[in-house]
């Protein structure tokens, strides 16, 4: 493995590529145990589980992070980026693990993906832990009714025109990433070479378009029969123990929204919201965040 690679960075765990609902997926896994699988978000790809895999693993755990369609070294295909799809993406890694099901963790559209799972294939999600997220009808309602939360997601409406976006997310070396998740984050973060990282993913070819792409399904489905009925069948309730953990400042998906989730959950329902802390808390507050997940996951 090179250290030039930009996705394969190294560390205490075992790259690999497995197959699943007919695509490759790039994971980064460590540990023994029962599995746990993190789901990352935009414009991040697995690396950002970086603090967190090694701790779960220690803790006893199978930790396995995973690059999604369309992101870092997992395939780049020209559709498939409805969330019907990448669910079953995530619920095919988990077979292709191995296992019949897993806990999943989740930031931004990783989360977005576990509340789908816990909804249309329940019996592959034991346990979801949640964070820079609302539940899906949450962030419909909010984006349809919702001003705050319709000028916060000013970067998903933008995403819409063809091809102009993926042009302006690769321009000047991908600066536009690092101006989001500053923008998104708590200030002073990222630092440069965090920044640099997510940079140097979003060049990898492909990814600029593919991961636009999930934005384009969010926003016309809203409008369209088949966003409507998925925004119907994510009434069912999910009967799985919920983490949720929300940034104060998270200024790209509001607290006010990620809140009133809770409301579609049946299970065990934890929620924090952490004071000082943006979008990201997974890589703004790692220690804390980490220390929440690992009490949870042993609870």
């Amino acid at each position: 493995m090179q250290d030039s690679d930009p996705i394969r960075l190294p560390g205490p765990w075992t790259h690999r590529d497995i197959t699943a609902n007919g695509a490759r997926f790039h994971v980064a896994e460590m540990g023994e145990g029962p599995l746990v699988l993190f789901l990352h978000g935009f414009p991040e790809f697995w690396w950002s589980w970086r603090h967190q895999l090694p701790a779960v693993a220690d803790a006893g755990f199978r930790a396995v992070a995973m690059d999604l369609r369309g992101y870092g070294g997992s395939d780049k295909t020209p559709r498939g980026y409805d969330p019907l799809t990448l669910t079953m993406d995530v619920t095919g890694v988990i077979r292709a693990l191995g296992q019949s099901n897993a806990t999943l963790v989740g930031h931004g559209w990783g989360a977005f993906l576990g509340w789908t799972a816990a909804v249309f294939r329940p019996a592959a999600v034991n346990r979801l832990a949640i964070t820079g997220s609302a539940h899906p009808r949450r962030l419909r309602q909010a984006l349809l009714t919702d001003p705050k939360q319709i000028a916060a997601a000013r970067f998903m409406w933008s995403a819409q025109r063809p091809w102009a976006p993926e042009k302006a997310l690769t321009r000047d070396a991908a600066m536009l990433v690092e101006q989001l998740l500053a923008e998104w984050g708590a200030t002073g973060w990222p630092e440069l070479d965090v920044a640099q990282r997510y940079r140097e993913a979003m060049l990898v070819p492909g990814a600029a378009h593919s991961s636009l792409e999930y934005y384009r399904w969010l926003i016309r489905s809203l409008v369209r029969p088949d966003g409507m009925r998925y925004a119907q069948r994510m009434r069912t309730e999910v009967r799985v123990p919920v983490l949720h953990l929300q940034g104060e400042l998270d200024s790209a998906l509001l607290p006010h929204v990620a809140r009133g989730s809770g409301r579609y959950v049946t299970a065990a329902y934890r929620w924090r919201l952490l004071e000082g802390i943006g979008h990201f808390p997974h890589e703004e507050a790692p220690m804390r965040f980490t220390n929440e997940l690992v009490d949870w996951l042993k609870s």
